[in-house]
């Protein structure tokens, strides 16, 4: 059997308390009650505000070949596609690469400016791995999120590496990474603290 090359990681910002998200997620504020304007912007300033002292992270967010995501994160439609939804970033998305939605309703891939190409997977997250897998070659494949759909990957055993972003602050409630996952064995890879967040690497190892 040959090996595969490219790893399956994960990177996600996530609270001090572990969630990714607070409550009331809306359109209007699709990361809800965050202790801020809805948007993710205290959760994420370590992206916004210190991108340079962060330049190694950020850049890594961007070096997979191929992304997963679920269809939260793509965006507040729900149900059939019932009108155009292009995701959250704009004609030309920061991924470059082919990104498979995870979706209960079928639509036609959908490309866009800067090489992303949305391709939206109805028949499962081993599915979608799979697809991205093919896309990616020798690259790596990354889980985007959001936390909900990790934990389904994280749940199945499918993630090699998880990259946490902890910004120091605490939400109370909301979207929890590790909900309904059972018990993991990681070890720690690397880990290095900024102003804003406190990196972390695992290796999954069960």
């Amino acid at each position: 059997m040959t090996a595969r090359l490219g790893r399956v990681t994960c990177d996600i910002t996530i609270s001090a308390d572990g969630f990714s998200a607070g409550l009331n997620q809306t359109e209007e504020r699709p990361f809800g009650d965050d202790a801020g304007d809805g948007w993710g912007a205290k959760l994420h300033a370590w992206l916004v505000e210190t991108p340079e002292e962060n330049r190694a992270e950020v850049d890594q967010l961007a070096a997979a070949r191929a992304f997963v995501m679920g269809r939260n994160m793509f965006g507040p439609v729900r149900g059939e596609w019932d009108r155009p939804w292009n995701g959250w970033w704009g004609e030309d998305p920061p991924f470059h690469a082919p990104v498979f939605v995870l979706t209960h309703h079928a639509r036609a891939p959908q490309p866009m400016d800067g090489g992303t190409t949305y391709h939206f997977v109805t028949d499962g997250i081993e599915s979608a791995l799979a697809q991205a897998r093919a896309a990616a070659g020798d690259g790596d494949v990354a889980v985007q999120g959001g936390a909900t759909t990790i934990n389904q990957y994280l749940a199945a055993g499918l993630i090699d590496e998880l990259r946490l972003h902890i910004a120091p602050l605490t939400l109370g409630a909301g979207t929890r990474l590790f909900e309904g996952v059972p018990p993991l064995e990681l070890e720690q890879v690397k880990s290095r603290a900024a102003k804003l967040v406190t990196h972390v690497t695992y290796r999954v190892l069960s």
